[in-house]
């Protein structure tokens, strides 16, 4: 039996002959106070595998000091200060201690490498650990959590302040090669390739760059550049077929130009960086108003505005077609997202009074025939299929479950809403918290008077804040919603956008056959294979089958079309 962890650990670059003398050749058994949880945190790609290999090594020399079995060994490349990075890795090595409790201690290198988003993290991590008799153990600065809380306190917070320093330099950087010229990093366009600093172009995909700019300035439009691309088995860089959005967004790009971006950073409710750049962006422009050039462009600056000019007068406000004004649309279509194209199990999209397959209308018919029908008429068989499905269920179904806790979600998305908030102000308070106590007793900047002051409203307010989220996260009663005839007088009732909901709880999807032949008059609903969310089937051999039928039914048509014109 081999440990979960063991592709992660061959990835880092250890034989394993060394894992066995590691102890991280086969799974760790015992109590849970005899195993650990380690992880590993890689800030950079261009960081060293050995670096990680040597911090994974002490770590287990000093798991073994104590007598402890490492567990599993956690590992992802991903940024400790940003609050809207999520890390999987280190959710996982948490929740085995907090809520599965399969062990009772988490090894790290370094504080860094546990966080840079200072006490506020780390503090409410701690809360959650001593609640269940756990701890964090930093090998590099030998702190146990159990003992000096303080220490790993002040120097979670010396890594917040660090990180900030990092994020400021490395902007300066970045803006200063932008104002030089130089290209400093991302995706190059598709024709052009990065050689120290600079955009060229590239040998290999400049022609049929070229070519694709050509057809934009003759008024081709991109789905049309797509399917003909395709049909010519011309690959893009990456992926598989070219799609009309691909050609869409390449042509909006300003660096497809030779041109240095200037782009907007999108930011969230509270004014904080969310990590991502609003689309398209105009030419970063020189004291003088000039555009600020990166090398060799693909097209020129005046061909980009003359393109950009075609595809906006193509634009049909109120629309998907171009309309980059509107913000978030609201979903009309009942099976979005849910509905399979059964000739290239693709998603189907909504294309007004038809479902369509989204591969046909992107890419073109170089990528799949396509099924489309009617989109009332699927909608109406959908809808019975749900009902009675769900009719047939008991009322300890676990679907029945799942779609009550799911129509609770889209009933109140505000209060899930409110408990990011909470846990937000919470992970600041505990964070000025911490920064008043080093205020009052390392830098001695307060007198006890006014700490006592200043700690006691603070404390109130985490207090609060706790309670509050403890409110938001108790549980609903979910009785109610648990009668299946209950669910279908509900149904009736609602939109789209609750049916939605509704549906997406208990059917995962449900693919739609192609038609026999013109004007198939086979009842929609046996074209429609669904696949529940608690159905242990595979539907893949149905489809097959009804796959194979169907080619066999045109191979027939073909042969009697041949044979009559013979």
């Amino acid at each position: 039996m081999e440990r979960d962890d063991l592709p992660a650990l061959r990835a880092l670059g250890f034989k394993d002959s060394e894992l066995q003398e590691l102890g991280l050749w086969a799974p760790a058994t015992g109590a849970p106070a005899d195993l650990a949880e380690m992880y590993v945190r890689r800030s950079k790609s261009k960081d060293t595998f050995s670096s990680l290999r040597e911090q994974v090594r002490r770590m287990c020399t000093h798991a073994r000091s104590e007598s402890k079995q490492i567990r599993h060994v956690w590992f992802e490349q991903k940024s400790a200060s940003k609050a809207y990075v999520r890390r999987e890795e280190f959710d996982g090595a948490t929740a085995a201690i907090v809520d599965a409790g399969l062990s009772k201690t988490l090894y790290v290198f370094k504080t860094s490498r546990l966080s840079r988003r200072g006490m506020g993290q780390v503090g409410l991590l701690l809360d959650a650990l001593e609640e269940r008799s756990a701890r964090i153990y930093v090998v590099a600065e030998n702190l146990d959590s159990t003992r000096s809380r303080m220490i790993l306190a002040i120097l979670s917070e010396q890594a917040r302040e660090q990180a900030a320093d990092i994020s400021t330099f490395t902007k300066l950087g970045i803006d200063s090669n932008k104002a030089d010229g130089r290209f400093t990093g991302g995706v190059v366009p598709y024709g052009l390739r990065a050689v120290s600093g600079k955009l060229e172009h590239n040998p290999a995909e400049y022609p049929t760059a070229r070519r694709i700019a050509d057809w934009l300035l003759e008024h081709r439009t991109p789905g049309w550049i797509a399917d003909t691309l395709n049909t010519e088995g011309t690959k893009p860089r990456h992926a598989r077929t070219w799609k009309g959005p691909g050609i869409v967004a390449l042509a909006h790009s300003v660096t497809w130009a030779g041109l240095v971006a200037d782009r907007e950073k999108m930011r969230d409710a509270n004014g904080k960086d969310s990590g991502k750049y609003h689309r398209g962006g105009s030419p970063l422009l020189d004291k003088a108003g000039h555009p600020v050039s990166l090398g060799q462009g693909v097209i020129t600056f005046a061909e980009h505005v003359k393109i950009a000019a075609i595809l906006a007068g193509r634009a049909q406000p109120g629309t998907s077609i171009g309309d980059r004004t509107r913000g978030k649309r609201e979903t009309v279509a009942l099976l979005s997202g849910i509905l399979r194209c059964g000739l290239c199990r693709g998603a189907m999209a909504n294309g007004g009074a038809n479902y369509r397959c989204y591969a046909r209308q992107v890419e073109g018919a170089s990528s799949c025939k396509g099924v489309s029908t009617e989109r009332k008429r699927v909608d109406a068989a959908v809808t019975a299929m749900w009902l009675g499905h769900v009719l047939s269920l008991s009322p300890e179904s676990p679907t029945l479950h799942a779609i009550a806790l799911e129509w609770l979600s889209y009933q109140d998305p505000e209060k899930e809403a409110r408990k990011a908030q909470v846990s937000a102000a919470l992970e600041s308070a505990v964070g000025r918290e911490m920064q008043l106590r080093k205020e009052r007793f390392v830098l001695n900047r307060l007198t006890e008077a006014d700490y006592e002051y200043l700690w006691r409203e603070l404390n109130a307010q985490i207090d609060s804040l706790k309670t509050e989220l403890a409110e938001l996260s108790r549980g609903s009663d979910l009785s109610p919603l648990m009668e299946p005839e209950y669910l279908s007088a509900l149904w009736a009732n609602e939109e789209i956008g609750g049916q939605r909901a509704l549906l997406k709880a208990a059917l995962e999807s449900v693919t739609l056959l192609p038609a026999r032949k013109r004007g198939d008059r086979t009842p929609i609903g046996k074209r429609l294979t669904p696949v529940w969310r608690d159905s242990d089937t595979v539907p893949d051999e149905s489809i097959d089958k009804a796959l194979k039928a169907v080619q066999r039914s045109r191979e027939r048509r073909l042969a009697a079309g041949t044979s009559a014109g013979a």
